[in-house]
């Protein structure tokens, strides 16, 4: 397994999916990264982290701009990694996402939120088997949720049930080890959004866990903003400082000489590339995980092509 991969167009606008804004960001990726997968999370949104309803069609994209997207993608020759996740609407990190562990009448209930979380992913696993997508990512860093074993294995039976390919549920950082039912997905992977100088502890301690399940793994997520001092905390998305390109560039470059250390790590899906290219003169732009046009595009590059050609 090789994934040099990258995240494209987070939280982008219902319709943006379409036309030639998109198309051009997709070629730019595939040109200044030779990506060998491009993952694409597809929102839902839910209103409380105690919220039992799940809403993924009067934001999320159309099916149809998601299924266009991914030919257009395949016709690049870049196989695609889908991944349906849940957002709150009061900002609410979804690991939060909790119930009752026992039901309690006129409260809300786990065995209704995964009622509509699976109905959720399953009709996402539909498209991913109608489209032949190379892996399915059945959630993201619901770390809340993960000790509810029984509904995440019936929850991974049901999308199996609508797709025949490679299944992984992305936990987030330091939960690798906490997770019980890792035997139920065909690939491990996590958040990878480690201090710059701790990578060989961590790796370590996720080597045992890729061991004992005898899986593949990769970083589904890893990444830094391109502040001052973020690569010390790169999870910290709301830090504040300078513009910092060399602060990002730091990052990326320990993270891959780490991770070479550690031949389990089979890839990474990079934080991330943006839809409209033209934001990347803002200064929003410049202090966030975008990676286009910057000091690590030119490092991500580098170790992408590198790997490919010792792949081969």
């Amino acid at each position: 397994m090789l994934i040099n991969g990258v995240t494209f167009a987070w939280m982008s606008d219902k319709g943006s999916l379409k036309g030639d804004m998109c198309h051009a960001s997709i070629d730019r990726m595939i040109e200044g990264l030779n990506p060998t997968h491009i993952i694409l999370p597809v929102l839902a949104w839910q209103e409380t982290a105690q919220s039992t309803a799940i809403d993924y069609r009067t934001r999320t994209f159309d099916d149809d701009e998601v299924i266009g997207l991914i030919g257009y993608i395949h016709n690049k020759g870049v196989q695609v990694i889908l991944k349906p996740m849940v957002n709150i609407r009061d900002g609410t990190w979804r690991a939060y996402i909790d119930f009752i562990n026992n039901d309690v009448p006129c409260e809300p209930k786990w065995r209704d939120w995964f009622a509509a979380y699976t109905k959720y992913q399953t009709h996402y696993a539909r498209m991913a088997e109608d489209m032949g997508v190379y892996m399915f990512i059945a959630g993201c860093e619901l770390i809340l949720s993960e000790r509810r074993e029984a509904e995440w294995r019936r929850l991974i039976e049901a999308v199996r049930g609508e797709y025949a390919g490679l299944v992984t549920y992305n936990t987030d950082k330091y939960q690798e080890d906490r997770v019980n039912w890792w035997d139920a997905c065909d690939v491990i992977s996590s958040s990878g959004y480690y201090p710059w100088d701790d990578w060989d502890r961590q790796l370590t301690r996720i080597e045992g866990v890729v061991r004992k399940y005898d899986k593949p793994f990769f970083f589904a997520e890893a990444g830094c903003p391109a502040v001052a001092g973020a690569a010390n905390v790169p999870n910290d998305w709301s830090r504040k400082g300078a513009y910092d390109p060399e602060e990002q560039d730091k990052y990326y470059r320990s993270m891959f000489a780490a991770c070479e250390r550690y031949p389990f790590v089979k890839g990474y899906g990079l934080w991330d590339w943006p839809l409209d290219l033209e934001s990347a003169g803002t200064e929003a732009y410049k202090r966030s995980y975008h990676i286009y046009g910057t000091q690590a595009e030119k490092t991500i590059r580098r170790y992408f092509d590198k790997r490919a050609a010792a792949s081969q």
